[in-house]
């Protein structure tokens, strides 16, 4: 992806169709079957009628907003987000450099009781 791509349906279809011929490449054997499936949120570019149309053989529904299967939308990335609040950044290297400072200061208690919730 490109720095300032637009997610767009068109978009978003052809990473879904290099995804499908890759899968048929590599992994032949489940392929065949047809034993895969594509599991992905709800992003708007996802929820398009083309997009769907496209993924309705290997697509599972994803909850709306489900922290029992999302559980990073609801603590990890919260926590996160608030702590970069604010902050200037003077490239999204160092955005990447702080976020992922404080993922390795989180304990394993913090991911634990993450999941338990």
């Amino acid at each position: 992806m490109l720095e300032g791509q637009t997610v767009n349906q068109v978009y978003y279809k052809e990473v879904l169709t290099n995804l499908h011929e890759r899968v048929r490449r590599r992994r032949p054997e489940i392929w065949k079957n047809d034993s895969w499936v594509l599991h992905q949120d709800n992003a708007p570019a996802r929820n398009t009628l083309s997009v769907k149309t496209f993924l309705t053989k290997h697509m599972l529904e994803h909850p709306p907003y489900s922290p029992d299967l999302a559980p990073c939308d609801f603590f990890l990335f919260p926590k996160i987000k608030s702590a970069l609040k604010g902050t200037r950044f003077e490239s999204i290297d160092a955005v990447k450099a702080n976020a992922t400072e404080l993922m390795n200061k989180l304990s394993e208690d913090d991911l634990q009781h993450c999941f338990q919730q």
